[in-house]
């Protein structure tokens, strides 16, 4: 694979989070990853990325593409060389890209998926819907309706909005499954203008964390919504993560893979 660098500007990144059973998270995630606690907690989510200018870095701006996508993630940790790491297992990544879709696990770390995306969007409320392509039981469809607010209210996961900003920020890091099953792609988010605003959910559906099958009742509880909108970043590959074990969980195979 490829390694590019690449630039793009977050134009919209709502992630949505859930307090899960650290036991059906831990069931969701490939060795030698295991889920990060907050206050006796899992966390795990849905990340809806609007990405603008997206390119290579060093490329004009004015070349990038602009791409919906969504990810769904848990916090995890492992033990590194240096001591206990941090970041996200994402097991899909879905996209409105069929660019993203071809090149992604390619020239970029990252295989994604299909999905067709509903946005309505204004200064003070967001609505995202999306399905994803697949057939069966492997479709995962959402709607996510937020208004922006001034601070984290009635979380169990964190105190107030600057001590769930950091949390987020010291995630940078993401793995994410591949269809081979015995590694994990690696990405890094980079920017020095990170900035997150609290948002009240008015309404979440999800068939991903409401299936009863990956969570039982009473194992994943809506926590908070927050939102990071126009800010540019970077983004970088890490070194694959070997699986130990079980195979990790596939990625979506919704886009058959170019020869080559």
């Amino acid at each position: 694979m490829m390694r590019l660098r690449l630039a793009s500007v977050v134009e919209r990144r709502l992630l949505v989070n859930y307090r899960v059973d650290p036991d059906a998270a831990a069931r969701l995630l490939p060795a030698p990853l295991r889920p990060q606690l907050v206050r006796g907690h899992a966390v795990a989510g849905i990340c809806l990325l609007r990405l603008g200018h997206a390119r290579p870095a060093g490329a004009p701006a004015a070349f990038g593409l602009r791409s919906e996508n969504v990810a769904h993630r848990v916090a995890v940790e492992w033990d590194g060389p240096d001591g206990v790491e941090s970041g996200v297992y994402i097991p899909r990544r879905d996209t409105d890209s069929r660019l993203n879709a071809l090149a992604g696990g390619r020239l970029f770390p990252g295989e994604h998926g299909r999905a067709a995306f509903d946005v309505h969007e204004t200064a003070g409320e967001l609505r995202v819907g999306f399905a994803t392509r697949d057939s069966g039981a492997d479709r995962v469809a959402g709607d996510v309706h937020v208004e922006l607010t001034d601070e984290v209210r009635d979380s169990g996961l964190f105190a107030d909005l600057a001590d769930a900003s950091r949390f987020f920020r010291a995630g940078s890091r993401g793995y994410s499954a591949t269809r081979s099953g015995d590694r994990l792609d690696g990405m890094e988010l980079s920017t020095d203008a990170w900035h997150l605003d609290a948002c009240r959910v008015r309404s979440v559906t999800s068939s991903y964390f409401d299936d009863p099958d990956r969570f039982p009742p009473g194992t994943a509880a809506l926590d908070c919504a927050l939102v990071m909108r126009n800010v540019p970043v970077g983004w970088r590959a890490l070194p694959d993560m070997a699986v130990r074990g079980s195979a990790a969980p596939r990625a979506a195979r919704t886009v058959p893979r170019p020869a080559g």
